[in-house]
């Protein structure tokens, strides 16, 4: 088996020597939006927005798609246009029926969309897939790596039927069209186990089954994945994980920023591991992280997916994050590496100029390189503080660092205060921590981080409060949604509704802060 792990390595770097880019990031998304409007010019929105008078135009054919076609946010797309492909109508956004929707709720709202899931968009991932498949030569991975299994922690691959379509998450719908040899030679848990409907049952049965498989790739959102090796080496009754898995050498992230789980990751592990970054939603598969060293993820831009990027300004957001009917895009070849933008997409899904929500700043314009600096509305600017989830999670990473302490969530909320406004902070770690200390460093490290910040913290930022909160608080209330396991992640910020929720779930169920200021 060594010799079939070279025999890959092998391969993939003489693939990737052939697989030189020969054109500019403007040429293959031109080439990319010319495919989507060619495919989807007779859909029935095709059709309402003049798809083929578009393509008659050229040399202008991308000023005609973005000056003809407005933007959409979810609920626009769906009221408009998705519920008629789950009632089982054919070319509505796209060619055929849609047989999968991805069930997502995101970070932040309590009810689950329906994102559509097409037989192009399966492709479009799997290119993408193997695309950082080949980029993994530059990361010095162990040849060994290549020809031992890969762990995927995902949704279930049982999927619900719906009459005219099938619903479940996009790791399942994923799972579920992975290519026969590789789900035979690689992949676990293994179909049987991936089948079972429920969060637990599944981890109950890879934490027992875990001596059985010689794991070389882990994948999934950090909180789960952490929680399952901890049960792994608890029930196993070992040191690290490494004692179950020795050749363990990849861990494939993403979802959410990695930097609050490093620590307790680095405490699970008996030797140095591969970490590398991907950018996957329920609309698609975006790109991956090509070079070692934190450069960022790389957009691949020639997959099926047309990208446009829109200041994340008020000239173009409301107050609550939304998208205003006015606002202006820019392509991927027009970035600069200064502002942050959220991410609007056309795909072979059938989405049109939608929003997904996230906000990314380009770490390298030229080599199409993004960090995923928060979603639309969840920056929080109650007074104009302007306070990203980037800030948040590098100031909660400083914290712990210089406390020596876990911690694994956190959410803030704002609201009212004095005639004035204050943060909320709820902070899970099971460490013996004061909350004064850490209010006071984590106050100084925002102010450091964010100038706005600063400023509002000396006039309408009247106050924040520090709530310490077990870590297992966190992933209660996710059990208590609804939103329990696989690829949902605890919202950074709480606003609204949202916040009510999660308020009054703490007073109903009794939860006493481990420390509070």
């Amino acid at each position: 088996m060594a010799i079939l792990g070279n025999l890959i390595s092998r391969s993939l770097r003489l693939r990737k020597q052939f697989d030189l880019t020969v054109a500019t990031p403007e040429k293959y998304q031109r080439n990319t939006l010319r495919q989507l409007l060619e495919r989807a010019r007779y859909t029935a929105f095709g059709k309402k927005y003049g798809f083929s008078d578009m393509l008659d135009q050229e040399l202008d054919f991308m000023s005609a798609f973005r000056k003809g076609v407005p933007v959409h946010n979810y609920d626009k797309m769906h009221e408009q246009w998705w519920h008629r492909c789950q009632q089982g109508e054919e070319n509505v956004t796209w060619p055929g029926k849609v047989k999968y929707f991805a069930l997502s709720s995101g970070t932040s709202e309590s009810a689950s969309k329906h994102i559509p899931v097409t037989q192009d968009m399966i492709k479009s991932i799997k290119k993408v897939g193997f695309k950082q498949l080949y980029s993994m030569v530059d990361f010095n991975v162990p040849p060994a790596a290549f020809q031992k299994g890969v762990l995927m922690l995902g949704g279930t691959t049982s999927l619900f039927e719906k009459g005219e379509y099938y619903e479940g998450d996009m790791s399942g719908i994923s799972a579920k069209n992975m290519p026969r040899w590789m789900s035979n030679l690689f992949y676990k848990p293994g179909q049987k186990i991936s089948k079972r409907p429920q969060w637990e049952d599944r981890i109950k049965l890879i934490v027992r089954n875990a001596r059985k498989w010689d794991v070389g790739t882990v994948c999934g959102v950090p909180a789960w994945v952490q929680i399952v090796m901890e049960e792994v080496i608890r029930y196993h009754k070992v040191n690290n994980i490494h004692d179950i898995w020795p050749n363990l050498s990849i861990y494939i992230h993403g979802g959410v920023s990695f930097e609050p789980y490093r620590e307790s990751f680095k405490k699970l592990l008996g030797k140095p591991i591969t970490f590398i970054e991907t950018y996957m939603a329920s609309e698609g598969s975006f790109g991956f992280q090509a070079r070692p060293g934190g450069h960022g993820i790389k957009l691949v831009l020639n997959a099926g997916i047309f990208y446009e990027f829109v200041p994340f300004t008020p000239d173009n957001f409301d107050d609550d994050g939304n998208i205003k009917d006015s606002a202006k895009s820019i392509l991927v070849h027009e970035v600069n590496e200064q502002t942050n933008y959220a991410v609007m997409l056309s795909t072979c899904a059938g989405a049109w100029r939608y929003v997904i929500g996230d906000v990314v700043r380009f770490t390298n314009a030229k080599e199409h390189e993004i960090a995923i600096v928060g979603r639309t509305k969840q920056f929080l600017s109650l007074c104009g503080e302007h306070l990203s989830i980037d800030n948040m999670n590098k100031a909660i990473d400083i914290v712990a660092r210089k406390l020596n302490i876990e911690v694994n969530e956190f959410t803030v909320a704002g609201f009212r205060y004095e005639n004035l406004f204050a943060h909320r902070w709820y902070i899970g770690s099971d460490d013996n921590v004061d909350a004064n200390i850490v209010k006071e460093l984590l106050d100084k490290t925002l102010s450091e981080l964010n100038d706005d910040y600063a400023v509002e913290r000396t006039s309408a930022l009247k106050e924040i409060f520090v709530e310490i909160l077990p870590n297992d608080t966190f992933y209660q209330y996710m059990r208590a949604i609804g939103k329990h396991g696989a690829m949902n992640k605890f919202p950074r910020v709480l606003k609204g509704e949202t916040y009510t929720k999660w308020a009054n779930w703490l007073e109903a169920n009794n939860v006493q802060s481990l420390s509070s200021v």
